[in-house]
């Protein structure tokens, strides 16, 4: 299985959680947005079709903050235009940012509030200061994902101090498992 980190704002630093997955799963790539302060709806869309192009294994998304939206935006147009890529079996969608709320990412709204082509799983965090766990479950159900709620890890970021975040590894295996992945 490949894992294609998609990074929000700011890109992950060296000490999110992506980056170390990045660097220890067995087979993982990133995306990489051209602009990750100043991000634009539809280029960040483009760019996550080009890199998903780019792919020919079978692949889960592992999606964090704005990047959650930049990929419920992808599946749901890939949806609407004939389909997403067959090697995209899954989407793991960890603390999505509430775009409605977060002046500087309003491109990206509205919060897209349908049910997603692939199996989800929305992780939020009860003291999460870019999603309440209400929204981040409103969410998920409208996806038709699967939610989990770890508690507080705040933005489930490096500033939350979560290392390899091993719970988070824990969870994915689980979803996968739950999918015959």
């Amino acid at each position: 299985m490949h894992y294609l980190i998609v990074p929000g704002l700011n890109n992950s630093g060296p000490t999110h959680w992506q980056s170390f997955w990045e660097q220890s799963l067995s087979d993982a790539s990133r995306v990489y947005q051209c602009n990750w302060d100043a991000p634009v709806k539809s280029e960040w869309v483009e760019t996550l079709d080009e890199t998903v192009a780019s792919l020919d294994s079978d692949t889960v998304l592992v999606s964090h903050s704005l990047g959650v939206i930049t990929t419920v935006h992808w599946l749901l147009e890939k949806a609407a235009k004939g389909g997403v890529p067959g090697n995209i079996r899954a989407a793991f969608l960890v603390a999505p940012a509430d775009v409605e709320s977060i002046e500087i990412a309003t491109d990206f709204a509205p919060v897209p509030l349908q049910e997603l082509p692939v199996p989800s799983c929305v992780v939020a965090s009860e003291n999460d200061i870019y999603v309440t766990i209400e929204r981040a479950r409103q969410f998920a159900d409208a996806w038709g994902s699967k939610f989990v709620d770890v508690g507080c890890l705040g933005h489930i970021n490096a500033d939350s101090n979560l290392g390899e975040w091993e719970q988070g590894r824990k969870l994915l295996a689980e979803f996968e498992k739950t999918l015959g992945l």
